[in-house]
């Protein structure tokens, strides 16, 4: 009876870890199937493949991306930006906590800055929504931004269709923080919420034009406690500001909040603006609009994606790629000319 007991703990422990192994390096078969029954590890180990930099994970991943392609996802996207010590964390926790109580599966796309020396991120945004994290509807991604500006990560958009794909009804990008290149999150989301602090004047000369001309609503945190004379002045400066700018195509008028992420005040209203926002563009044809823009963008990233790729992995093109980064640093040619070098020898190589 000891051996037999013996031999069955065995065979238990060696199953045990076959399972392990086999769920920790699942096939593309196991990611397609599994990730539209909302199966939360298979779809982070989905955006792991796509996020990966070698070629041959990144073979598998587009193969997933190819597989899921006729998957119907229904997700809204919202990308949320706003400067450093803002609160964004902090207001998509109370955000997110009030729509998976509504019913909704949230997935929270969590970019962090990235060290352009090491290369390194934090990727803290899930420790910082602790509770959220724990809810079984929630979905939480942090991911590195890497190079690539606008404060998206590199694979943004593939990991968004991968997400809608696991049936999520809401996606938040947040973004790294606010800038000039902001743009890049503004492409691809459906609906771009800017989220603000009290300021007044001083944060309105703080904060690029253009970033405000995308807001399709904007919200002042922390309107609380001693902070709110001064959040009714900033909440007053933007809506006067906002008159300035043409009118938004979309036939939407930004919509300015007052929201305390901390206290909870606040978070019913904005949502509510949200809802009347895609309602308006879903009736007048601009959502399918920019769904469309969001696809022709895609495709010429990506286009120009591959393009970098096939001289990164061809030798002979790699070759004369580092000889003329060498010819730049010797001063003995300029950028233009070495990137027509490149390019010319390029055009004359034969493709795969």
């Amino acid at each position: 009876m000891q051996r037999n007991s013996k031999d069955s703990a065995a065979k238990l422990a060696a199953e045990k870890s076959f399972l392990t192994k086999k769920r920790s390096l699942p096939t593309v078969d196991e990611l397609a199937n599994g990730i539209p029954k909302g199966d939360r590890f298979l779809l982070a180990k989905g955006i792991t493949l796509l996020e990966s930099e070698l070629p041959e994970k990144q073979k598998l991943g587009y193969e997933l991306l190819d597989r899921l392609n006729t998957v119907d996802g229904k997700a809204i996207q919202i990308g949320i930006s706003g400067p450093p010590g803002v609160g964004k964390s902090t207001f998509i926790e109370a955000l997110g906590s009030y729509l998976v109580d509504q019913g909704l599966k949230l997935a929270v796309l969590a970019i962090d800055p990235s060290s352009q020396k090491t290369r390194g991120s934090i990727l803290g945004d899930k420790t910082r929504m602790e509770a959220l994290s724990k809810n079984e509807n929630a979905f939480i991604r942090p991911s590195p931004a890497g190079k690539t500006l606008g404060g998206v990560a590199a694979k943004t958009q593939e990991t968004i269709q991968l997400v809608e794909a696991a049936g999520f009804d809401v996606i938040l990008i947040e973004t790294v923080g606010v800038g000039q290149s902001e743009w890049e999150v503004y492409s691809m989301v459906d609906c771009f919420l800017l989220l603000l602090q009290p300021g007044g004047g001083d944060e309105l000369q703080g904060i690029k034009k253009g970033v405000v001309e995308m807001a399709d609503l904007i919200a002042v945190n922390k309107s609380d406690g001693p902070h709110m004379d001064l959040a009714n002045q900033t909440k007053l400066s933007y809506l006067n500001a906002l008159h300035l700018f043409p009118k938004n195509p979309n036939g939407w008028t930004t919509k300015v909040n007052q929201i305390s992420a901390l206290e909870n005040i606040g978070i019913e209203d904005l949502w509510k603006n949200v809802n009347d926002f895609f309602k308006l563009v879903k009736e007048n044809g601009h959502f399918e609009e920019r769904r469309k823009a969001q696809a022709l963008d895609w495709y010429e990233k990506h286009l120009n994606q591959l393009v970098w790729q096939s001289i990164y992995n061809k030798e002979s093109l790699f070759e004369i790629f580092e000889e003329q980064k060498d010819q730049i640093i010797a001063g003995k040619i300029k950028p233009i000319q070495a990137a027509r070098a490149v390019f010319q020898k390029y055009s004359k190589t034969p493709k795969e």
